[in-house]
């Protein structure tokens, strides 16, 4: 009994929850998702089963359909960020105003969960993107979404929450919904849908949460970012001399093992993975990482046992 106890969890309702989207101005499943909940609040068609405030972040990077117009805005929700004064980036003196609507970050006021909606070019299926993983929330949320029809993981930034740097870090829960493949800058139905379907079972989850009811334990495996890796650039102009290899395309999640290829040279050489240890890789090839230096990110996989009591207070 004294075992079982301990298991017991104390939570609080989730009366707070923000779904937001075009945080990235062309990463449109969440852009279109955001104005039709819009739209439908707006003629009163639709019935929520919670509360939920409805959010484009950046309404000038969606209406030019970019990904942001001058610092990548999912960037600028760190504290030091968040607490300067006279910004002048557009970005950023629109994170401090999304700080102050969804906010403010580490206060007793903010919301109780945040879902962040995103697009990759990257064959990911459906990521929860969460910098904890320990957080029972996102970790059960994650679970439930195991019932939608494209493959659901949970990615695990290990990053202190005042260093965080995304706009889901600033709720008292909070996630990136990553959904992919899908080019920026268009639409797919099919990737539309199973993010609609994931924003619907969130919201169905959160309602069963509030009523009290008892969720069944389980596992989840998460995956831990373990290092980003760039491409192979020239060591004078530092322009990119490789692809992502053929073998490594488009297997996201598949383990990669030391001496597999991983790049393949414009002269037609194999670059193999030269790492100690199998490790999972995901956002390979994420266009919009060229900037960032990333050809993609490897992580370690552990399974998480999540308790399966919970008591509201």
């Amino acid at each position: 009994r004294e075992r079982e106890r301990a298991r017991e969890l104390m939570l609080p309702a989730l009366s707070r929850v923000a779904v937001c989207g075009g945080t990235h101005g062309n990463e449109l499943s969440g852009v279109y998702l955001v104005h039709e909940r819009l739209k439908r609040r707006k003629k009163s068609q639709v019935m929520e089963p919670v509360a939920v405030v409805t959010v484009m972040s950046n309404p000038r990077a969606v209406q030019r359909c970019v990904r942001y117009t001058e610092t990548d805005l999912n960037r600028c929700f760190t504290h030091a960020i968040l607490s300067a004064s006279e910004q002048t980036s557009y970005e950023l003196v629109r994170s401090q105003e999304l700080n102050s609507l969804l906010g403010p970050k580490g206060s007793a006021e903010a919301m109780d969960l945040i879902c962040d909606l995103h697009n990759t070019t990257a064959n990911m299926g459906l990521c929860l993107i969460t910098y904890s993983d320990s957080d029972w929330i996102c970790l059960h949320i994650c679970k439930y979404l195991q019932m939608a029809t494209i493959p659901v993981r949970y990615i695990h930034y290990d990053i202190p929450r005042s260093e965080a740097y995304s706009l889901d870090s600033v709720g008292k829960h909070g996630f990136a919904m990553e959904i992919g493949p899908q080019p920026h800058g268009l639409i797919r139905a099919n990737i539309f849908m199973a993010m609609q379907e994931a924003v619907q079972l969130l919201l169905d989850w959160v309602r069963l949460f509030n009523s009290g009811a008892q969720f069944e334990g389980g596992s989840v495996d998460v995956y831990t970012l373990v290092k980003n890796i760039d491409y192979p650039r020239d060591p004078h102009t530092h322009t990119i001399i490789a692809a992502v290899h053929p073998d490594l395309q488009d297997r996201d999640f598949c383990l990669l093992h030391p001496g597999d290829p991983m790049f393949l040279s414009f002269s037609g050489e194999t670059l193999r993975y030269k790492g100690k240890e199998p490790l999972y890789p995901f956002f390979i090839n994420e266009s919009a990482y060229y900037e960032k230096a990333v050809a993609l990110s490897l992580a370690r996989r552990r399974k998480l046992f999540i308790p399966k009591k919970v008591i509201q207070t």
